[in-house]
């Protein structure tokens, strides 16, 4: 890794280390504990174990506290019962509950909980090709019996495909629609498109361990839309959607580190990284203050320092010999 990267590295796992109690739904006075999002964030740190495990590297000393605490709690069974506190996401959080849990333990809560997925929901009827993808993403990581067609009949319907990037014109339309004056940096797309995107590259590419199935001018079309967004969201200080972006930039391929963009965009996030570690929120426009307690301080700061985190797993994973230039 580069000096950037590894600066990144240590700051944001030891910072997630020094800050499990916050994850922990039943620790004492946890920050989490009223805190609506408290099984998206424990799921989220499901992600960055497991992406850890086959990326390599000293992270797993780094990471040893949280594996701690995702075996106990996987183990819980009121643990997945705060999925039903968002019941849109609740049969999408069991999934991942599901395919994420770690090894070695006993998985009886983990089969109870996929046992209680609901068959139409690991269908693909009524659902986007987004998230055909995510379930299947999971269900397979999970060994769930699906129905959701393969990616290769999925992969043309990604937004890596159909998105298309606005132009100065489409955004002073928006704008006049929306009342919203104009700022000069015209977005390439909308902050939902973005994360489509990035997610879409995560799902079928699982986080740069296997080919996502473009090429030719789909796969260019990507990289360009890829490249667009981080440009724009290194210019914003838009810190979690450069990161998800740069990690996009590897699976599609490409070695970021030695990107304009991607170079930019670790540099971005090193500028704000705290001395702590924490990467202080999503940007710089919603920054957690310094002063902010503890818990509001956890709350704005754990996605974007976790994000940064995965990605730099991601990229010290080595490049797989299917990755292309």
């Amino acid at each position: 890794m580069t000096s950037s990267l590894d600066q990144l590295s240590a700051g944001t796992l030891d910072w997630l280390g020094a800050n499990l109690d916050h994850f922990d739904p039943y620790a004492a006075g946890a920050g989490t504990a009223t805190h609506q999002q408290a099984a998206k964030a424990v799921l989220e740190l499901a992600l960055l174990r497991h992406c850890s495990t086959w990326t390599g590297g000293p992270h797993g000393e780094r990471l040893g506290g949280a594996t701690a605490l995702l075996r106990k709690l996987w183990q819980r069974p009121e643990f997945p019962r705060l999925f039903d506190a968002h019941p849109p996401s609740a049969p999408t959080y069991g999934l991942a509950f599901a395919a994420l849990a770690p090894d070695g333990i006993d998985d009886s809560v983990r089969r109870a909980t996929l046992a209680r997925l609901a068959p139409d929901f690991l269908s693909p009827a009524g659902k986007s090709p987004l998230k055909r993808m995510e379930i299947r993403f999971y269900a397979d990581k999970a060994g769930a019996s699906h129905t959701i067609e393969p990616y290769a009949g999925l992969v043309g319907q990604s937004p890596l495909v159909t998105l298309t990037a606005a132009t100065p014109g489409d955004a002073a339309e928006g704008d006049a629609a929306t009342g919203k004056a104009a700022d000069g940096d015209t977005a390439p797309l909308t902050d939902s498109e973005g994360y489509s995107l990035t997610h879409a590259a995560f799902f079928l590419g699982d986080y740069g361990r296997t080919p996502t199935g473009l090429d030719g001018d789909a796969l260019a079309h990507a990289r360009e839309l890829v490249r667009r967004m981080l440009d724009h969201c290194v210019g914003q200080d838009r810190w979690d959607l450069a990161a998800e972006l740069v990690i996009s930039q590897f699976i599609l391929g490409l070695d970021p580190l030695r990107t304009p963009s991607g170079a930019a965009a670790v540099e971005c996030l090193v500028r704000a990284q705290r001395s702590d570690g924490a990467i202080p929120g999503r940007s710089a426009a919603l920054m957690a203050s310094p002063s902010a307690p503890a818990g509001e301080f956890f709350r704005k700061a754990y996605h974007t320092t976790l994000v940064t985190a995965l990605m730099t797993l991601v990229l010290s994973s080595g490049r797989p010999s299917w990755h292309r230039d």
